[in-house]
């Protein structure tokens, strides 16, 4: 199966880091609720997108993403390339111009717009872009849609700066958070789902009963699904809202 560090090695270094360092930075600051970070993010990811997908219709690479001097007429000229893929010839080239919209006229990169950056904008942005994102894996790879999403989802790690990784432990920095709290945060910083113990593990607690009867309130108030028989645990809807809370108080 192809691994996220195998995930676009076909596209020069200087465009392939920065567009995921770019698609990472409007997921964990839209997990964080920092509306305008996502969504100004969106704006830079869309013209690497561009530059790649530019690259690809020339048959040439820039080393570094470009910022075309009117970027929707730039995009416009890339349907004329049918020899690409669809996608790239048609969706991508159409998408990215909305995408970019948010950016310029929605009082995010200027002031003035009509709408303050908000939830409603920075959700359409990273919908926007995890599709853009996983449409150029499949395309690049040969791979089917379901396998590019879930590279997707292991290429940016849901996580916060108090979370700190390495190989397969996790901590969260500030001990002192209660280990309700901390459970969250460590959830919410995973991309899918994760067993008990090694939540147990990570938060370092030494009372299992005490630390499994957190996670059944948890599971009962719905921030998380905890399957008793299998250890599975995962963060719900209800459950990103509560970590956003959590690191808006403590930030």
């Amino acid at each position: 199966m192809l691994t996220p560090d195998q995930a676009l090695s076909t596209i020069p270094e200087g465009l392939r880091r920065p567009l995921i360092d770019e698609f990472s930075n409007i997921v964990n600051n839209y997990i964080e609720r920092k509306w305008l970070p996502a969504e100004l993010s969106g704006g830079r990811f869309c013209e690497i997108v561009y530059t790649i997908i530019d690259g690809y219709s020339s048959g040439s690479y820039q080393p570094s993403p470009t910022k075309p001097r009117n970027f929707v007429d730039a995009c416009r000229r890339l349907e004329n390339n049918s020899k690409m893929p669809r996608s790239f010839q048609i969706l991508i080239p159409r998408l990215l111009p909305a995408l970019y919209e948010i950016r310029n006229n929605r009082n995010v990169g200027h002031v003035g717009g009509d709408v303050d950056p908000d939830h409603m904008d920075s959700s359409a942005v990273v919908s926007i872009s995890s599709w853009i994102l996983a449409e150029l894996i499949r395309v690049f790879h040969g791979v089917t849609t379901e396998e590019a999403q879930k590279i997707v989802d292991l290429i940016v790690e849901r996580r916060s700066q108090i979370v700190w990784k390495s190989g397969d432990m996790r901590r969260v920095l500030k001990p002192d958070l209660p280990l309700r709290d901390q459970i969250l945060i460590l959830l919410g910083s995973c991309t899918s789902k994760v067993q008990a113990g090694d939540l147990f593990v990570w938060t370092d607690y030494d009372n299992r009963s005490y630390f499994n009867r957190i996670l059944r309130k948890l599971h009962d108030q719905r921030f998380i699904e905890f399957n008793g028989a299998t250890g599975e645990t995962v963060l719900l809807p209800p459950g990103y809202d509560e970590v956003a809370e959590i690191l808006n108080i403590i930030s």
